[in-house]
């Protein structure tokens, strides 16, 4: 069975949006037009794509093996694209990145700037959101990268890199743990904390800790938020956990330390793509950046616990 590569793009406009209304905005054409489209669609393939509920549409088993199909067809379509222009030397090309939100203070930033160092031509799109659903967009064809710290593998990810960073504690210098070189979770149990959320892979790896202790901690906030849980030990009020990511800054001017965190797996970074994607030239060149950098930033922070 052959799909026009319109149908598909149609398709799976109306399955990000979750509603033909929205789809049809985004595609500039009229809702009863497009809804057309979609119901011969669905005439083609012999099976509806979509239930239609309440609160919006929902892929069917029939529409989710199409979605899959149209990923792959239409990031071909971008890659063929890009690889066309590069054999022009225009080295353009766009490269849609979702990380969480301690890699956009300075390790982002970094890798942003020396690929327009190196091609000025290539855009970007960075969304923010936690690692779980990072590595969702890219399987869902939203994204074409996704870094995070992500513990458990996906067969429909394929991980270009990873490398592991200490978890610790984040207070001012000032603070009684800050002159120690490592701590236990149970020095940490005298002071007030700021722990990330359930959802936030940082949670997961303090819930063991956490669960040992006889008596509960004094938690003054929970949030999802790293720029939070960073301001809120900057003002005193409390240590938060974290690694060294998002608080390059503070480190630097000594407004806060941090200090590794015994007894608790590292964090692990790592970069990601859609298993069995052929890359796109500018997506290619970002993932070679950001595996080498990575790898150079896990090679200082192996160095300095060495030391």
């Amino acid at each position: 069975m052959k799909f026009q590569s319109r149908a598909l793009r149609h398709f799976d406009a109306i399955r990000r949006a979750g509603s033909i209304r929205q789809a049809a905005r985004q595609l500039h054409i009229s809702p009863s037009a497009l809804n057309r489209q979609l119901l011969a669609f669905e005439s083609l393939i012999g099976s509806p794509l979509f239930e239609r509920l309440p609160t919006g549409l929902q892929l069917t088993p029939a529409g989710e093996v199409l979605a899959r199909h149209a990923i792959h067809v239409m990031q071909d379509e971008e890659r063929m694209s890009q690889e066309l222009q590069a054999l022009d030397g225009l080295q353009s090309g766009h490269v849609g990145l979702v990380t969480v939100e301690a890699l956009t203070h300075a390790f982002v930033p970094t890798l942003l700037g020396r690929m327009a160092e190196r091609h000025p031509r290539v855009t970007f799109s960075v969304g923010i959101s936690g690692s779980k659903r990072a590595v969702e967009r890219v399987i869902d064809g939203s994204a074409d990268i996704a870094i995070g710290f992500v513990h458990q593998r996906n067969p429909e990810l394929r991980q270009l890199a990873v490398a592991s960073f200490d978890l610790g504690v984040v207070a001012r210098p000032s603070h009684p743990l800050a002159s120690m070189k490592s701590v236990r979770f149970s020095h940490c149990m005298r002071f007030p904390m700021v722990l990330p959320a359930a959802e936030l892979t940082l949670r997961e790896a303090l819930e063991p800790l956490l669960a040992a202790q006889v008596e509960p901690p004094e938690v003054i906030l929970e949030t999802g938020s790293f720029e939070l849980m960073k301001r809120i030990a900057l003002q005193g009020r409390g240590i938060a956990f974290v690694n060294r990511f998002g608080i390059e800054d503070e480190l630097a001017k000594r407004r806060l330390v941090h200090i590794p965190l015994k007894g608790v797996a590292p964090s692990l970074l790592g970069v990601y793509v859609r298993a069995r994607r052929s890359l796109p030239p500018a997506v290619t060149a970002f993932c070679e950046l950001t595996v080498a950098h990575m790898q150079a930033l896990a090679a200082t922070s192996l160095a300095a616990r060495q030391q």
